[in-house]
């Protein structure tokens, strides 16, 4: 069957709005996790909103690996849905098209959806990686302050541990503020102060920290000594240029590097450690996860065309539920797979293989018009009592 037919240009035509109105709604999901952490730094810090929107288009590409083969079963699954409620699938089985001729259009939209996914995954997401990276060290370098947590232990500057109690945003005074200073050899140098301020150069990458009344506390390791000395003004000089150097051009992780630089590191790997199988994992899981695309679609479909009476909600739900599968599946295979316990390859692909045989599976029972239906199969596996009229 040509997929220039009639039918199948309509199937493509309905299939295109549930999947753009899903993969609009889903990644706007996936973004308001990241809300309050933006308006913190629009409000608080006055971070520009141009930085803070190329944050967010730097971010896109590891929402859009996952919104994507979510959005293509939803589109499937809710098309046929529909098609099913209308009675236009029982009009196409009358005028002699079969289950199987409803499935070219189909496996053509989950095609284009798992050559998108891949095109994200192998080039988008390493190149936002790093500039996403790259892009909050410079706006950390340009504002020190960002970069501080209050009431936790912040170890980004090079020798030095610093704990602040609290952060005035108005006066951008650091209050209660405990240092740990280990840039002298064979000795431990603590810094204690009630208020502190921070000055920067970042051309340098070099802050200069000023604390007030504070005193400082120094033990000689080797002699087995101590002594403290109190001060009214002591600066503490912090510099954060190996961190930005890693940033821009050091070692990268697993989601920064290209696929040639995983292949590259796979093949000159000699111990097969936890980096080893963590990189032979990310290398795969570039592939599998837009091949999802395929596996959900076929599996959308008879779903979508057993069921005549669902709600579009229905849909909805049953897409996200066997997403929620096959994402679970795709974690324990990473668990297993970091581990060691059985070859990353077999992690990574399993749930594909298993969605997508459980789709053919519905698919052929479809064609040979003995449905499976999903809610009794449900209830009879959670042994849920079934409605009484």
């Amino acid at each position: 069957m040509r997929i220039n037919t009639i039918i199948n240009r309509y199937i493509l035509r309905e299939l295109v709005s549930p999947f753009a109105i899903s993969l609009t709604v889903l990644t706007f999901i996936f973004l308001m996790t990241k809300i309050l952490e933006i308006t913190n730094l629009i409000v608080n810090y006055h971070i520009g909103i141009g930085s803070v929107m190329l944050m967010l288009f730097y971010s896109m590409p590891f929402f859009l690996i996952f919104t994507i083969p979510m959005s293509v079963m939803i589109g499937v699954l809710l098309t046929f849905l529909r098609m099913s409620g209308d009675n236009e699938i029982v009009a196409l089985k009358a005028g002699g098209q079969s289950t199987y001729a409803l499935a070219p259009p189909v496996l053509l939209f989950c095609v284009a959806g798992a050559v998108v996914t891949c095109l994200v995954s192998v080039y988008g997401l390493p190149k936002g990686r790093v500039a996403f990276k790259t892009l909050a060290y410079e706006v950390a370098t340009a504002n020190v302050n960002l970069g501080l947590k209050e009431r936790t232990f912040n170890d980004r500057f090079d020798g030095v541990v610093l704990y602040v109690n609290r952060i005035d945003i108005q006066t951008r005074e650091l209050i209660d503020v405990f240092i740990e200073d280990q840039r002298t050899p064979g000795a431990i140098t603590t810094v204690v102060a009630p208020r502190g301020k921070i000055f920067s150069d970042p051309e340098k990458m070099v802050f200069q920290l000023r604390l007030f009344d504070g005193s400082i506390h120094q033990i000689d390791l080797p002699g087995r000594t101590g002594h403290s000395t109190r001060f009214e003004t002591y600066d503490v000089r912090l510099d954060i240029k190996q961190v930005v150097t890693v940033a821009r051009g050091g070692p990268k992780d697993e989601e920064e590097m290209s696929l040639a630089e995983l292949r590259a590191y796979v093949d000159r790997a000699v111990v097969k450690d936890d980096r080893y199988y963590l990189t032979l994992m990310e290398f795969h899981k570039k592939f599998s996860i837009p091949f999802s695309c395929i596996a959900l679609g076929i599996l959308a479909l008879p779903l979508g065309i057993q069921t005549r009476s669902a709600k579009r909600s229905y849909g909805v739900i049953l897409s996200l539920t066997f997403f929620l599968v096959y994402y679970m599946m795709l974690s324990a295979g990473w668990v297993f797979g970091e581990a060691g316990v059985y070859p990353p390859v077999v992690g990574m692909w399993m749930p594909n293989l298993v969605m997508g045989g459980i789709g053919l599976f519905l698919l052929r029972r479809m064609a040979q018009e003995r449905p499976f239906h999903m809610v009794p199969f449900l209830r009879s596996l959670f042994r849920l009592p079934s409605r009484r009229a």
